[in-house]
């Protein structure tokens, strides 16, 4: 298969500017007003994650986003009967299925597709049917990745958090082992004729080398851009991500 070119897309996550909103339990800072500033800043896509604890973004969100967004709105979710009638009802552009713990603070790893084949190759087959692209949120694992061939998914987003992790931890040798895997899984997914994104944990410093792999059509981003966002300012901290990602592509 022809390997992709054009520019990498990038999809700004705004759950956590819902975070801070809901530590006061008020209406500010608004992740609607933050959606549209990154649509302007030249985000591709906006991701939002309804979490079943809603414990950042809330139904109100996803309602608001799909009314005022020009850009495509990635709705991940975990593979609930709950979620599907969400998902059924608003049709937004893509569904990511993701794993979901109460007790974690972030989303921790892949979605562990292989063990459950069965039932989310009829879970997404609705979605797809209702015009949903379907991406699954994986580990960058053989197995995991041919699974979600299988059971007929569109897209899969590799999970970029150990190659983060290591780096962040300064374990260069681990963090080095991290992403030559992610490339390889990255390259065996779009042999398969899987559309390849990536995401978790990406930072300035991190981007450039996950960026640089030419199947990887898109990165999501979230938390360290609202965490920039508070010294730079939003559409600040988008530009210098999009500039690093097209500073990475030949």
């Amino acid at each position: 298969m022809t390997t992709p070119t054009g520019p990498l897309r990038l999809g700004v996550n705004i759950d956590h500017v819902a975070t801070v909103r809901n530590a006061r339990g008020g209406a500010t800072p608004d992740p609607l007003r933050a959606a549209l500033l990154a649509q302007e800043a030249g985000a591709d896509g906006i991701t939002a994650h309804l979490r079943e604890d809603r414990r950042h973004i809330s139904d109100a969100d996803i309602e608001g986003l799909m009314a005022v967004l020009k850009v495509p709105l990635n709705f991940e979710m975990a593979a609930t009967d709950e979620m599907q009638k969400i998902a059924l009802r608003h049709k937004p552009h893509a569904v990511c299925l993701v794993p979901e713990k109460r007790e974690e603070r972030t989303t921790e790893g892949g979605l562990d597709v292989a063990q459950d084949e069965n039932r989310l190759a009829h879970y997404i087959a609705p979605l797809r049917e209702a015009g949903c692209r379907v991406s699954i949120f994986i580990a960058a694992d053989a197995r995991q990745i041919d699974a979600a061939h299988r059971i007929g998914a569109q897209v899969i987003e590799l999970h970029t958090g150990a190659y983060c992790d290591a780096h962040s931890g300064g374990d260069f040798t681990a963090r080095d082992a991290e992403l030559d895997k992610l490339r390889t899984m990255a390259a065996h997914a779009h042999a398969l004729g899987l559309e390849v994104h990536a995401g978790h944990g990406l930072t300035y410093e991190t981007v450039h080398p996950v960026a640089a792999f030419p199947e990887v059509m898109e990165l999501n981003i979230g938390h360290f851009l609202i965490g920039e966002a508070i010294f730079r300012g939003l559409q600040p901290a988008i530009a210098e991500m999009r500039r690093l990602m097209e500073d990475a592509r030949p």
